[in-house]
């Protein structure tokens, strides 16, 4: 892995522990998810691709377009198969942190948010905003940043993918008026 990808890993990790903490969950899963969730980052797209097919994972068109939004249910496999982590929570939100989950776990949530918005992100209003929306409210964060990050895909003219899509959709809907 290289350094910058390395140093966000420990970013990841240090945001992650200090929402669990925050929220009242456990510190040490979310920085074991935090640290391994990019495991399967710089794999190569046939390898992605291969090992989520070997895995029976969905592979929805836009992965196979673009195989790197495997990565994340990639990684969760590696950390399973190569590194011996069983725990179904932490395995989960290192499946869920690029794309997210409908009705994923707060601990999901904190990975998801943690990795879009750990500090090396950079220091714009919107990002800060949805910063301190993270301690706040996790759903309400959730469903924000999945906003903040389809701009950027607009923006970009990039596809967004229906998981992600359905994510925002399902914490928009359960969570909107939620305090």
């Amino acid at each position: 892995m290289p350094k910058p990808r390395l140093a966000h890993s420990l970013r990841v990790e240090a945001m992650a522990v200090d929402l669990a903490q925050h929220h009242g969950l456990d510190p040490v899963k979310a920085a074991q998810a935090g640290l391994m969730h990019d495991l399967a980052k710089y794999f190569p797209a046939e390898k992605l691709l291969s090992m989520a097919q070997q895995a029976g994972l969905d592979i929805d068109p836009v992965d196979e377009v673009n195989p790197h939004l495997l990565h994340a249910d990639v990684s969760a496999l590696v950390a399973q198969q190569d590194l011996g982590v069983t725990d179904p929570e932490v395995l989960a939100a290192i499946a869920n942190h690029t794309l997210g989950r409908p009705a994923m776990s707060p601990l999901s949530c904190v990975v998801f948010l943690a990795d879009t918005l750990e500090p090396g992100r950079g220091k714009g209003d919107d990002l800060k905003r949805l910063r301190r929306l993270s301690y706040r409210n996790l759903p309400q964060a959730v469903y924000q940043t999945c906003d903040y990050t389809f701009a950027h895909l607009m923006e970009k003219a990039k596809p967004i993918h229906p998981r992600a899509l359905h994510t925002r959709n399902w914490f928009l809907a359960h969570h909107r008026s939620q305090p």
